[in-house]
């Protein structure tokens, strides 16, 4: 990586913009430079308002102070206090990492009170890190950047902010933590889904008479013998060699999530369908609420659950075109 300046005439005045950049091989033996890091114009003669400072740690008064940043080869302006001339050939860029959207994803964990949340679920223990911390870094990377927990142990999180973010070193992504931080949320799963279902209600005004659900799948290469729910059936992912699980997910018609359930991979969607009323209706809905897949043409439902359930229901399921049918 090398510091690139770029010259630019702009009313009558020379301006240098600054970025960090990194040179890249490409098929055919050439190079490409990419940009890492934009810096921006650092100060000539601008206006005092219009410099660029920096948090600067003094050792000897053991505090921050800001000063303003000048290239080594202009000279400081007259009036210009707390600065300091910058030699920009001895620049390096340590670590980069990612903070906008790390903190913004650690605001919207505290704006939906999941902090307080699972603080009250997950107390603080003998642990050297708490579990909120170790669940909201999982939250974080999913939402983020979505892959195992093994991919966040070994990459991600030494190149997001969330050391900084959470307060804490390493040890928050270490891998049998994490694991075992799953192990611990998945007794609250129901609490969760009535806790998700009053903030979607109080913060949108959600409506829950019409609920959504839909089918996905994930296989596995493994021969998953401590796994019973692992089955071979339709595979969405086109590999029915492999044995999987079904995972469905109920949301309202604005698309907020509201309960999963994660069953036998020979799970079909009308097996579904027949039983989702009994079990995660009750908890989710403050009336009657009706169900659909929003996949196709309305189909009639079953008269016996109907009745057992106490609301007649709305079933969409997918049905094949005809050939005497407009499109």
């Amino acid at each position: 990586m090398f510091l690139r300046s770029t010259n630019r005439k702009k009313d009558g005045k020379d301006h240098r913009y600054f970025s960090i950049v990194e040179n890249r091989r490409v098929p055919g033996g050439k190079a490409v430079q990419r940009t890492v890091l934009y810096l921006g114009e650092i100060n000539d003669q601008q206006q005092a308002a219009w410099r660029k400072t920096l948090q600067v740690f003094d050792e000897d008064e053991q505090r921050y102070t800001t000063l303003s940043l000048f290239p080594d080869d202009r000279q400081i302006p007259a009036e210009a206090l707390d600065s300091v001339q910058v030699r920009l050939s001895g620049l390096e860029l340590r670590r980069p990492r990612i903070f906008g959207n790390c903190w913004l994803a650690c605001e919207l964990w505290h704006e939906l009170g999941l902090d307080e949340f699972w603080q009250q679920r997950l107390p603080q223990g003998r642990e050297a890190v708490s579990w909120e911390k170790v669940l909201r870094l999982l939250v974080v990377n999913r939402l983020l950047e979505p892959g195992s927990e093994f991919h966040l142990h070994r990459q991600w999180f030494v190149g997001s902010a969330m050391d900084e973010l959470l307060e804490t070193g390493f040890v928050v992504a270490e891998k049998d933590r994490l694991y075992r931080c799953l192990d611990r949320v998945l007794k609250h799963k129901q609490d969760l889904f009535v806790a998700l279902k009053q903030k979607w209600a109080d913060l949108f005004q959600a409506d829950f008479e019409v609920l959504l659900y839909d089918l996905t799948s994930t296989y596995f290469e493994g021969e998953m013998e401590q796994n019973p729910k692992a089955r071979r059936g339709y595979s969405r992912d086109q590999r029915p060699d492999c044995l999987q699980l079904v995972i469905a997910l109920v949301v309202t018609t604005d698309g907020f999530p509201l309960a999963y359930e994660v069953m036998k991979g020979n799970t079909s969607e009308p097996h579904y369908t027949a039983r989702l009323p009994e079990e995660d209706r009750g908890d989710l809905r403050p009336s009657a609420a009706r169900l659909g897949d929003g996949s196709g043409h309305p189909q009639r439902s079953d008269p016996e659950r109907d009745a057992r359930v106490g609301t007649a229901d709305f079933l969409f399921g997918r049905h094949a075109q005809r050939e005497d049918q407009p499109t």
